[in-house]
């Protein structure tokens, strides 16, 4: 059986592991802190090359930042990775074939084989957490557009230049629908700078009528990108994943898109592929 050293690396943490070609993950879990250096990072990544390249049959990489068509080298890294990141050369890292994704897609990659969005024909990920990420799959091939690019959640929700994103444009899907975007929406609300996601979701369980009504403030900001996403793409199923994703009231959202939209009615799905998704994703796909 095939099988892939796997890597997902983000501006936090890198993680190695071997995945075979069912998806399964039979090796260790190997953690690293993402370095601040392009050198560290090369370093990890040759280090666990050396270590598993003999027992392997390609290198697969999940990694923030587009990834071109040719899934060899980043086109676009995000600003949470060491400035530099994309001129990295990964194909030099190894003897073996290096194969690279953006991690919400390899992500999705994983839902649409093993998990929440498996058999659908069209589906969208969206990944919510401290940014959003996201994955358009359609009729078993991923969305890539013409350079690599496409499904960044980075369309526009309101034209009035409200709140600026990380992207650098203004009122971007992922300012209002991640976790930031709930700090911003509670910060907003309360008229205090300190508060945290933390303190939203503790007051939501607690009944804090306030707190409840700014988790469905952030709420109706997903719901109003997910309409937009299925009148797009009529997908047959909107999976969720990452931190946020548990926050969400899933029958609500779905209930509220179906209602609104002009396909056919969509389901809207917690992701279930589990915490390596994107390790799984990219290496199905590099062995595919």
């Amino acid at each position: 059986m095939k099988k892939a050293l796997t890597f997902d690396i983000g501006g936090t943490k890198i993680y190695s592991t071997i995945v075979d070609e069912t998806g399964s993950v039979i090796g260790e879990i190997d953690k690293f802190s993402t370095p601040k250096t392009l050198d560290e990072i090369r370093k990890i990544l040759k280090d666990q090359i050396a270590k598993y390249e003999d027992s392997v049959d390609v290198i697969a990489i999940a990694t923030a930042g587009a990834v071109n068509n040719e899934n060899s080298g980043v086109i676009g890294s995000t600003g949470n990775l060491v400035q530099g990141y994309s001129s990295i050369d990964f194909q030099t890292l190894s003897n073996k074939k290096v194969f690279l994704e953006n991690d919400a897609n390899a992500a999705a990659w994983a839902e649409y084989k093993i998990g929440a969005s498996r058999g659908s024909v069209v589906s969208v990920m969206l990944t919510l957490g401290t940014g959003v990420g996201g994955g358009i799959i359609i009729n078993d091939k991923l969305l890539k557009g013409k350079s690599g690019a496409a499904g960044e959640m980075h369309f526009k929700m309101y034209p009035d230049k409200r709140r600026k994103c990380s992207c650098g444009g203004w009122d971007c899907f992922e300012i209002y629908a991640s976790g930031t975007a709930l700090k911003i929406d509670a910060e907003e609300a309360l008229n205090n700078k300190d508060v945290t996601t933390y303190d939203v979701i503790e007051g939501v369980k607690n009944d804090d009528s306030k707190m409840v009504e700014i988790l469905n403030r952030w709420q109706n900001d997903i719901i109003i990108g997910i309409k937009g996403l299925a009148n797009l793409f009529d997908p047959d199923c909107v999976v969720l994943s990452g931190s946020m994703a548990q926050f969400v009231d899933v029958k609500k959202v779905e209930d509220e898109v179906n209602s609104d939209i002009v396909t056919t009615p969509t389901s809207v799905r917690l992701a279930t592929a589990g915490n390596y998704a994107g390790m799984i994703g990219v290496a199905l796909l590099a062995l595919r």
